[in-house]
């Protein structure tokens, strides 16, 4: 894992990599699109919860009594951005299944690429819980901001987004607008087009995921 800036990191997993380049593939079918993106969010969820709080507690093994390590506090919170993001949260699920899951609904102005709310819902309490945001895709990163900035008015204070690749502009803006967000990200592509879509990225994530177009 590779830190670019300060809370902002890129994937370098030599299995984070090859599994996107399958993802890009416009020949890639809609089952085996969407196992990936299950089986790449488990691989950067393992990165990035690496640093959960640990506390001991008492118990017995077959052989005697001991002290052994759990995750400390409260469970996480995984927070998908509808609708793409609800492909990341089955490879998240694996490796915490305890954890609770909200949502929240952005969709993007195809005119003016601005995105809008129309739903938020989070686990209580959400304040004391280490939140994952998922999105699949960090174009302009518009609805990364305004994501977040919705966790955090409904109390959400300890925030990890994780999108699989990104545009140099959403990591930019979301950045500068959370500085305290941890960003992970599969893969950090070129740029925007014209029509603010990452090139050259995978096309639309929630499109060959659901099968849509």
């Amino acid at each position: 894992m590779k830190k670019i800036t300060d809370n902002v990191y890129e994937m370098e997993h030599p299995l984070i990599q090859h599994k996107i380049t399958m993802l890009r593939d416009k020949n890639t079918g809609t089952n085996e699109f969407r196992k990936m993106v299950e089986e790449i969010a488990m691989l950067m969820g393992f990165e990035a919860l690496s640093d959960l709080p640990l506390m001991e507690v008492d118990i017995e093994t077959p052989i005697e009594k001991c002290k052994s390590p759990v995750i400390a506090g409260r469970k996480l919170a995984i927070v998908p951005i509808l609708r793409a993001g609800l492909g990341m949260v089955p490879g998240i699920l694996a490796l915490t299944p305890t954890a609770k899951v909200g949502h929240i609904g952005m969709y993007r102005d195809e005119v003016t690429h601005e995105p809008h709310e129309y739903y938020c819902k989070l686990p209580s309490p959400i304040e004391q819980r280490t939140i994952v945001v998922t999105d699949p895709m960090l174009a302009t990163g518009g609805s990364a901001v305004d994501a977040v900035t919705q966790i955090k008015k409904h109390g959400g204070k300890r925030i990890k987004f994780l999108s699989i690749i990104a545009a140099p502009e959403g990591i930019k803006k979301l950045h500068e607008a959370h500085p305290d967000v941890e960003l992970y990200v599969g893969h950090i592509d070129r740029c925007l087009n014209e029509n603010a879509y990452i090139c050259p990225g995978l096309g639309d994530a929630g499109d060959r995921i659901f099968g849509t177009k």
